[in-house]
């Protein structure tokens, strides 16, 4: 094991951007389950930064800042990038076809249905309607 890593729950946390964060958080809160540790606005209405878990990982995610920051000139969104995916996170859970079934019925757009694969995962893949979030559910 990597003596560089911390010894807490999560030691890899990826970082999310959406254009409406305020939306995406009630979007994956309540079709994938992550509860809100910490969410942060800014007086405008935007999420300055936000941390939501999902079991021992979490996401972090805030609001599109804008090509003015330091990190908003580093990074783009899938509508700036011919709508190609930016960045993709990957679900542990216990019953991945019960996770597939709440994505599609709160509105996942299914780009890649799922099905078994020879290293026994279910890989299913989805955009929101927030047009931003891709998952890969494993069992």
């Amino acid at each position: 094991m990597s003596t560089l890593a911390k010894s807490t729950k999560a030691t890899v946390i990826p970082s999310l951007r959406y254009r409406n964060a305020p939306a995406a958080i009630e979007w994956l809160c309540s079709a994938f389950g992550f509860e809100r540790h910490a969410v942060y606005p800014n007086p405008d209405g935007t999420i300055a930064h936000a941390q939501l878990s999902f079991g021992n990982g979490m996401i972090m995610l805030g609001s599109v800042s804008g090509k003015d920051s330091e990190w908003g000139r580093l990074i783009r969104q899938p509508d700036e990038v011919d709508g190609l995916e930016t960045q993709s996170a990957y679900l542990i859970v216990s019953d991945a076809d019960a996770v597939y079934a709440k994505a599609k019925a709160a509105g996942a757009e299914i780009l890649l249905d799922i099905k078994d694969e020879p290293h026994s995962a279910f890989a299913p893949v989805s955009r929101t309607t927030l047009a931003h979030f891709t998952s890969s559910l494993f069992t």
